[in-house]
């Protein structure tokens, strides 16, 4: 038997399909969302602010199983995609995009509203008094200074995508090819009692996490001081 056989690559490459394209989306997500986090002084701040961090205590099968029926064909937004012919999002990839999503918001929106905190209003007023437009000051000022914000969040969204198990088993469960994640597949082997399979998938999740974290206090000045 081969260390990794067809289905485990196919999870890998699955893992890091979705892992990939749910980053990509927190950024664009989540950047307006810590900037307003960040300069807001909206007394719904901390209501936002506690729905944001919520899937950090939220047990994973408790959110899975609401977003499960908010897709579903009596949820709102099931009716929703149905109407508008993209059919039903759960055990889909994109029910796995949309679930990954809201599960690993704030592991990238908290580490980019830190750094753009960290700024403070000196340089955008230094950039409004040279006649910079917010958008210009925002690309040419807040970008540069925030970088380690959206490097850090940008790491440990990709890693908690990666890691995750109960939301993804919720909403995707367990078709191989379209849903069947890593962590899923770990889970697989076990029940088969094939330790060995089991052991190169865990054993790669392992050397994974050291590498995310010491990318994470190489690149990041703020965890280095930590």
């Amino acid at each position: 038997m081969t260390a990794l056989e067809s289905q485990d690559w196919s999870a890998i490459w699955l893992t890091i399909k979705l892992a990939a394209t749910v980053t990509l989306l927190l950024l664009l997500l989540g950047t307006p969302i810590a900037w307003w986090l960040a300069h807001t002084r909206s007394r719904w701040r901390s209501v936002a602010s506690a729905l944001v961090a919520m899937p950090i205590v939220l047990p994973p099968t408790v959110l899975g199983f609401y977003l499960l029926l908010l897709m579903g064909p009596d949820g709102p937004v099931g009716r929703a995609t149905q109407a508008l012919g993209i059919g039903l999002l759960p055990f889909t990839f994109g029910g796995l995009v949309v679930a990954s999503t809201f599960y690993s918001l704030p592991f990238v929106v908290q580490p980019i509203q830190n750094a753009m905190e960290a700024i403070g209003p000196r340089p955008l007023e230094v950039a409004a008094t040279l006649r910079a437009s917010p958008w210009d000051a925002f690309w040419s000022v807040v970008v540069p200074l925030a970088r380690p914000g959206f490097l850090a969040g940008a790491i440990l969204g990709f890693a908690h995508t990666v890691g995750e198990f109960g939301v993804v088993l919720m909403i995707g469960g367990n078709i191989p090819g379209v849903t069947r994640v890593v962590s899923v597949q770990i889970f697989d082997h076990v029940e088969a009692l094939e330790y060995a399979r089991a052991h190169w998938l865990a054993a790669g999740m392992v050397g994974f996490s050291f590498i995310v974290l010491l990318l994470l206090y190489t690149l990041s000045p703020q965890a280095r001081r930590s």
